[in-house]
């Protein structure tokens, strides 16, 4: 006679009630215990906050960056707001018949006017428009060409490598400020052509600088790792490269930005700059005409001169400060 099935060995429980065979639980979970799932987006947004946190609590340690972060932001306002607060028409000669000419600064005339009657102030807040504009085109320009020409003669290697390193290298050696006059002088004057000028003839220095960390990156395991795995040159630069570079290259972008402003300043003194757009190279210019300098109009010269030297000297202290949040071993020296 056979054995007693379940049913007869545990009468009053249905068939297979207790047992495990069907992979249910009665309580809704598996028995095995499965492990919870994990949101990987969540995880890779709340460590990119946190990283954002620390690095905001790093730089406002730091009260020069927080100093040259208050002056930009100044400069950036009165840029901005300039046509509010003083209108344009203020700088049409016509109208200031009645200014007087070389009006040394008072409470009447804040920072004094120039030879044809124009508020210097007022001067300032337009030439701002232009000399940070241009600046900060210019960079940007300069940065893109150098950290594509950067990741190219960092990644391949061989004869296009080469090639790349030889046109760095000869932009290098050759002067920007050099070239820029021959672009300037050659191309039609503008704004545009001074951007241009500027950010055709900077850029090796940043390049220079994409290529060291592209190196520094591509011997890094999990870029082999790609590769075996079949990852093509374009998946490479901008999935795992590119990424590696950029904050480098943004830190290294407020550091440029100060010395694109003392060329467009350069190029406006040299007049190869749009003269009809106030900037203050322009500014500087015109004071160098007048021979202001020498007549004792030192508030024509000085005024220009101050506001390129607090704007370049604020791009360059944050530069520094986000240099150092990139790079740690900055913060002790």
């Amino acid at each position: 006679m056979p054995a007693n099935t379940p049913a007869e060995a545990a009468p009053g429980k249905p068939s297979g009630a207790g047992s495990p065979s069907n992979g249910s639980d009665p309580r809704g979970s598996d028995p095995r215990g499965s492990a919870p799932v994990v949101d990987g987006a969540k995880l890779v947004r709340e460590r990119r906050l946190n990283n954002a946190k620390k690095n905001w609590a790093l730089f406002r340690s730091d009260i020069p960056a927080m100093v040259g972060a208050v002056v930009l932001l100044f400069f950036i306002v009165i840029a901005v707001v300039a046509p509010l607060i003083a209108p344009e028409s203020m700088l049409d000669v016509t109208k200031q018949l009645d200014v007087p000419r070389y009006a040394p600064p008072s409470l009447e005339h804040p920072l004094g006017t120039d030879d044809l009657g124009r508020e210097m102030w007022v001067r300032i807040l337009w030439g701002a428009r232009v000399s940070i504009l241009v600046g900060v085109a210019a960079t940007v320009m300069s940065m893109v060409i150098g950290t594509i020409m950067g990741l190219a003669a960092g990644h391949f290697t061989g004869l296009f490598g080469g090639i790349i390193m030889r046109i760095v290298d000869f932009f290098i050696v050759l002067p920007s400020l050099l070239l820029a006059i021959v672009l300037s002088s050659v191309l039609e004057r503008g704004v545009f052509t001074i951007v241009v000028a500027i950010g055709l003839t900077s850029w090796a220095s940043t390049a220079r600088i994409v290529r060291s960390q592209t190196l520094s990156v591509e011997s890094r395991l999990y870029i082999e790792r790609a590769r075996i795995l079949g990852a093509g040159h374009r998946h490479i630069l901008f999935r795992h490269l590119l990424p590696s570079v950029m904050p480098l290259v943004l830190a290294n972008t407020t550091l440029t930005v100060g010395g694109a402003i003392i060329a467009e300043s350069t190029l406006s003194f040299l007049g190869l700059g749009d003269t009809s757009k106030e900037s203050w190279g322009t500014i500087l210019k015109n004071s160098m005409d007048v021979s202001a300098a020498t007549s004792g109009y030192w508030w024509y010269v000085l005024t220009p001169g101050i506001a390129i030297l607090l704007v370049v000297l604020a791009f360059t202290m944050v530069g520094r400060a986000l240099e150092a949040i990139i790079n740690p071993a900055l913060r002790s020296r």
